[in-house]
This record gives C-alpha cells, structure tokens and sequence, in this order.
C-alpha cells in the first residue's frame, strides 16, 4: 500500500497548484505578462524537480543511460500534454476564471477523460458490455462533483462584501400600473 501515500502526495500537491499558480501570476505585478511569466517559473521548477532530480537518481543508482525510443517519445509526449494543461490552467486564469472553479473543473474533467481513453486504449475483458453500472455512475458523480463544488464554491469574505457593495438596492414592487 505503499503507491497510496505517492497517491495522497500527488493530491495534495496538485490540490494547491492552480492557487500557488495563480498567486505567483498575481504575484508578478504585469498584467500583461504576469500568466506567461510564472509559466517560465513552473517550466525552471520543472528542470529542477523533473530533469536534475531523476538524473541525479539514475546515476546514484547507476542506472543504463538507454532510452528505447517507444518510451522517450510517450514520456515526450505526456510532458508535452503536462505542460499544455499548465499553460490553459493560466489561460483560464487569465480569461476571468477563479482558481477555485478552473482547478473544480480540471480536477472533476480530467478522470472522466482518463477513464475514457483507458477504455479506447484498453478495452475491457468481455467487451465495453461488460462494464457495470458503478463505472458510469462514478463518471456521472465526477461530473456532478464538479459543477456543484463550481456553482456552489464558498464566497471569500471580502469577495461577498464587495459584492454587497455593488448590488443595486431592490425597489419595491407596486400593485398600481405605471403611468404613461
């Protein structure tokens, strides 16, 4: 049970990485460019953590340095569609999306695609007949998940305060028509 603890590691960091990115867009002080600029900021920590780390690994462990092609091109590739998902959570950001409902939505949409292309790639033993009603009741509560958690996300305090401010005052209704 050891891959449950990476697991949990993952869920928590992913968790946080749509708000921590988009404080340090904030942070960067250009609106213009602030979303690209943490971009170079996620892409440096990604040598760092993804490139320096596992070679310093390969060779403590004194791993081969061959690299079969099949594999280095889906590692390319999966880096590539990583790095692309990071750049629209900043573009969604950039685009008036909260981190809240963009990182609800990513985080609700993403396993119901993963299940889906597991399927396509992998079909199921039996066939696509075989798959019991509990799988697509998951995929349906995904869904659900993310549209209730988007729609009905706590306000921040000074989010609601503010909106207070800008609510026109209603007017009370009267029974009499208007007068021409």
């Amino acid at each position: 049970m050891t891959w449950l603890y990476w697991v949990f590691l993952t869920i928590g960091c992913w968790g946080v990485y749509g708000v921590f990115l988009h404080s340090g867009a904030m942070g960067m002080a250009d609106p213009q460019n602030g979303r690209i600029k943490a971009f170079l900021f996620v892409g440096i920590a990604y040598f760092l953590t993804a490139v320096l780390a596992p070679a310093a690994i390969l060779v403590a462990k004194g791993a081969s340095w061959t690299f079969p092609a099949k594999g280095l091109w889906w590692s390319l590739f999966a880096g590539i569609v990583g790095a692309i998902g990071a750049l629209g959570v900043l573009l969604a950001f950039g685009a008036k999306g909260s981190p809240a409902v963009v990182m609800s939505l990513i985080f609700a949409g993403a396993p119901i695609i993963n299940a889906f292309y597991a399927l396509a790639t992998h079909p199921p033993a039996g066939g696509y007949g075989s798959i019991r009603w509990q799988f697509y009741a998951g995929i349906l509560a995904a869904a659900i998940g993310g549209c209730l958690v988007t729609l009905y996300k706590p306000m921040p305090a000074a989010a609601k305060k503010k909106a207070a401010i800008v609510q026109p005052a209603e007017t009370p209704a009267t029974d009499s028509p208007k007068a021409e």
